[in-house]
C-alpha cells in the first residue's frame, strides 16, 4: 500500500503509527509521483484532497487517476461539496483555512469524472459531518483548559467560529460530504455496494 501526502508531519505520524504494517508513505505531490506506470494500482482512494487541487487542476487530477488505475480497478473519491455551483469560496475560509480551495457542486464533479470514468456509487454523508464538527468542537472545548496555557483567546475564538460555522453549513444542507466510487469504462466486473439486509433488519425489529 502506498500513501501520498505533501505534509511532512502527516507522513511522519503515519510512519510511526503504521510501522508494523506494509504501508509506504511518500512525501510527494500527486502530479510528481515517480515511476508512475499505467494501471499500477487496482484500488485508489483520495480522501479530503479534491477540495484543494483547484479548478485549473481538475483535468490533470482525473487524468492521472485514470492513468494510475488498472482497467479492472476501482477508485474512491471523498470530497466536501456544495448543493449548488458557485464560483466563490467563502472569503474567511479562503484566507485563513484553505487558501485556493474550492467546493464542487455535484454537476461539476460528475462532469469531470465522466470524461474518464463510469460512476459506480455515490453516497452523501453531509448530516454526519455536522455531528463530526460538533464533536470536534466539544473535544476542543474540553481540552481548552490545558491548551490555553500556550495559546490566546483569539485562537479559541478563531477555532470556535470555524468549527461551528462549518457545522451550520452542513446542517443547512448546503454543505455535502460525498464518497464517490468509479471505474474505468472497460472494467468487466460488477460493482456491489455494501447494503444492510433490510429484510433481516425488519424481521429483527419485529421480534
Amino acid at each position: 500500500m502506498l500513501g501520498l501526502t505533501v505534509s511532512a508531519r502527516q507522513a511522519e505520524s503515519i510512519r510511526e503509527r503504521l510501522a508494523d504494517l506494509p504501508v509506504q508513505v511518500m512525501l510527494c505531490d500527486y502530479r510528481q509521483l515517480p515511476g508512475l506506470k499505467a494501471g499500477r494500482f487496482d484500488r485508489i482512494a483520495s480522501v479530503g484532497m479534491f477540495e484543494h487541487v483547484g479548478r485549473r487542476n481538475d483535468a490533470t487530477f482525473h487524468r492521472l487517476m485514470h492513468q494510475a488505475l488498472e482497467p479492472d480497478g476501482l477508485a474512491l473519491l471523498q470530497t466536501i461539496g456544495t448543493a449548488r455551483p458557485s464560483l466563490r469560496t467563502d472569503a474567511w475560509i479562503d484566507r485563513h483555512i484553505f487558501p485556493g480551495g474550492r467546493l464542487p457542486a455535484a454537476s461539476e464533479l460528475s462532469r469531470g469524472l465522466e470524461r474518464h470514468f463510469l460512476i459506480e456509487d455515490w453516497e452523501n454523508f453531509g448530516p454526519d459531518y455536522d455531528r463530526t464538527l460538533m464533536a470536534w468542537w466539544q473535544n476542543f472545548e474540553a481540552a481548552w483548559p490545558d491548551l490555553q496555557r500556550d495559546s490566546t483567546i483569539e485562537f479559541h475564538r478563531f477555532w470556535r467560529y470555524y468549527l461551528l460555522s462549518c457545522a451550520g453549513f452542513f446542517r443547512s444542507r448546503q454543505g455535502q460530504l460525498w464518497q464517490v466510487v468509479f471505474s474505468r469504462p472497460e472494467r468487466n466486473g460488477t460493482y456491489h455496494s455494501w447494503r444492510p439486509n433490510h429484510t433481516e433488519m425488519l424481521r429483527t425489529e419485529a421480534k
